[in-house]
């Protein structure tokens, strides 16, 4: 049985915890062994977007560790997918040891839904999920890992759903990371015109691959008094 590593993310594990679960029941009936990398909790991003290079650098270190550079590293989120596979290289550049073991890693490290599709050639999961839903595309899965079409892929095979689509879907939710804490008034725009899109949709569900949209956009639901629900990908894909 071929082993993948299932590394969760510290908002998954903080605020999402079923995220994690989901992908690795979807993994598992893949006949993949999942070993979760419980030694790692963050990748850093948050760190390094601030400029905390020293803490960065720390948390870089763990999952460095945690790591087997032989053995693909599945995470489902194209946030901290792209900071690991294209800003580690930065961060870690003065450091010739860890440089050493980023370059090691870094072609063992696939998002959740490009694992699936591009690796593993797989399109149908045999999940079934009978609500409208709508897809929202975050930004780092889209604009640096270049990842768009896998999970509408594995959405579109999911018995009994039923597809609607957002209007200018691609558009930023407004979240991204702190910069919704530090700039609340642009981020709420955003957000607002988001929710507008989704709720003219028919949408009973968004789904998304990373947990901070699926936090921006279910707290803007959550307060406006919608109905509407927010899931990962991976939980979809876990449904029977």
């Amino acid at each position: 049985m071929t082993e993948v590593q299932l590394f969760s993310t510290c908002l998954a594990e903080e605020f999402f915890p079923e995220v994690g679960d989901a992908a690795a029941t979807v993994l598992e009936r893949l006949r993949l062994k999942v070993r979760p990398l419980r030694s790692a909790f963050c990748c850093g991003q948050v760190a390094f977007n601030e400029g905390f290079r020293d803490e960065a650098v720390a948390l870089a270190h763990c999952f460095l560790s945690a790591c087997r550079p032989d053995t693909p590293i599945i995470v489902p989120s194209g946030s901290c997918s792209s900071m690991i596979r294209i800003f580690y290289s930065d961060l870690l550049a003065h450091d010739e040891t860890l440089a050493r073991k980023t370059a090691a890693i870094r072609p063992w490290v696939y998002e959740f839904s490009q694992f699936i599709v591009s690796v593993l050639k797989v399109k149908y999961v045999g999940a079934r999920f009978e609500r409208a839903v709508a897809y929202h595309p975050s930004c780092h899965l889209m604009r640096e890992l270049r990842v768009r079409e896998e999970p509408m892929t594995l959405l579109s095979a999911v018995n009994g759903i039923r597809l609607v689509e957002v209007r200018d879907r691609e558009e930023c939710c407004g979240f991204g990371g702190l910069f919704s804490v530090k700039f609340p008034e642009i981020s709420g725009a955003m957000l607002e015109d988001k929710l507008a899109r989704i709720r003219e949709s028919g949408a009973e569900v968004v789904v998304s691959n990373d947990c901070g949209c699926l936090m921006q956009i279910g707290g803007g639901l959550r307060r406006a008094g919608a109905e509407i629900e927010v899931r990962h990908l991976a939980e979809i894909l876990a449904a029977r």
